[in-house]
């Protein structure tokens, strides 16, 4: 295999695309990121960069809490509608039809629609240049309970969420293994052959 160098860029794919919810229940706003993760797991933190000039950064900033809603198939034309369009210009949750529904801890909403909301609460803020990171610690998850089997295990794969890559919309879809398939013994069979 032959590669090409290029210069130092963002071409990390796919990326979750998620609707950040910010604002309050009466004033809210959608903002779409591609640039969010996971930062740790104990204790749970997230991070969402935004570009200070964006309307949602101020909101974000002066509330200290936002919520990232993820998008599943039936939001992704809402979720790219967020990332273009201006909440200084248009009430988001309105043309897209989308509810914004009580937190359990936070001020701000979550948006009904989504399969899976983290709410957070911003920790930190560090400027990186084109955007600033706000770290928060992910203070509640809301989950859609029809994504909850009946031993009270979550089946996210089912609520076919999108990521982005390139430029792209793509919905989640095909596995190819589970966590550690590559290290699991293999079952044994009664003769103590090992099934292939």
């Amino acid at each position: 295999m032959s590669k090409q160098q290029w210069k130092g860029g963002t071409l990390l794919a796919p990326l979750p695309v998620v609707m950040v919810s910010c604002g309050t229940t009466e004033k809210p706003n959608i903002i779409t990121i591609a640039w969010t993760g996971i930062l740790a797991s104990e204790p749970p933190k997230t991070y969402v960069s935004v570009r200070k000039e964006r309307f949602s950064y101020d909101m974000i900033k002066n509330s200290g809490e936002f919520v990232i809603n993820l998008v599943n198939a039936e939001l992704v034309k809402s979720a790219d509608y967020c990332g273009v369009a201006s909440g200084r210009n248009v009430d988001k949750f309105d043309t897209c039809g989308l509810t914004p529904k009580k937190a359990f801890k936070l001020d701000c909403p979550i948006i009904e629609e989504s399969p899976l909301s983290l709410e957070c609460k911003v920790s930190d803020i560090i400027p990186l240049g084109s955007h600033d990171m706000f770290i928060a610690d992910i203070v509640s998850v809301d989950v859609e309970e029809s994504l909850i089997d009946a031993k009270g295990r979550l089946d996210l794969n089912s609520a076919e969420l999108v990521s982005y890559s390139h430029g792209e919309y793509c919905k989640l879809g095909k596995k190819l293994g589970t966590f550690g398939f590559s290290v699991r013994k293999k079952p044994k069979t009664r003769r103590g052959a090992v099934r292939r």
